[in-house]
């Protein structure tokens, strides 16, 4: 990605080069903080493919899914109809820099929202992520430790932070938030040549308080 090229340029090409990007499952971390939670309405930040999406669907939720990616939402929309919860999702383009999702949700999610340039202002992103989030409803934050370890110079400016760095940049108000889980945590990933490693991420899950 170099200076001349948008987000959306970046990501519809990367979508084009493939009939699929992901694996088509939800995220692991995804399925096990949200089971058990009550079905409402979910907003979904960096949705891709769609995969957490129509998870999220097929569990009850209402969901707007958003993505800079005209290519990804397309692909999703059609993975939803397949699905049989297209009623259930409601796709939405954003570039997250310039514009969000309105409204305010019972759960806010986003999983692996990186970008490989420095342009993207995640922090103000997951900032709106947290003003969007309803009284009593959940803030779910999966990320990158660090670079995939097959190429561990990968994306050298991209910067990944803890989940307490997360935490800090969110600028919550004194009292208004309880802290449900923040730490790190191992999953196997398939490397690009086909061998399983070990990927290190983290997660920050917080509820905002009713009153």
């Amino acid at each position: 990605m170099d200076d001349t090229t948008t987000g959306q340029e970046y990501w519809d090409a990367r979508y084009g080069e493939h009939d699929h990007l992901w694996s088509g499952e939800p995220n692991a971390v995804l399925v096990r903080e949200v089971t058990g939670l009550e079905p409402g309405n979910a907003l979904d930040l960096g949705c891709g493919e769609g995969a957490d999406a129509i998870w999220l669907a097929r569990h009850g939720w209402r969901v707007t899914a958003a993505d800079i990616s005209r290519v990804a939402l397309d692909r999703a929309a059609h993975h939803a109809a397949t699905a049989g919860v297209a009623d259930r999702v409601d796709f939405q383009r954003h570039d997250l820099a310039a514009s969000f999702p309105e409204g305010t949700y019972d759960l806010v999610c986003t999983a692996f929202l990186h970008s490989p340039g420095e342009d993207m202002p995640r922090a103000a992103i997951l900032r709106a992520a947290a003003d969007a989030v309803a009284p009593g409803g959940i803030l779910l934050i999966a990320g990158h430790a660090g670079p995939p370890p097959w190429d561990p110079d990968a994306h050298p400016h991209a910067h990944l932070p803890t989940a307490d760095e997360v935490l800090a940049s969110l600028r919550l108000p004194d009292g208004a938030w309880d802290v449900l889980l923040s730490g790190e945590h191992e999953r196997l990933q398939t490397a690009p040549d086909g061998r399983a490693m070990t990927r290190t991420d983290n997660l920050l899950k917080i509820r905002r308080r009713r009153t």
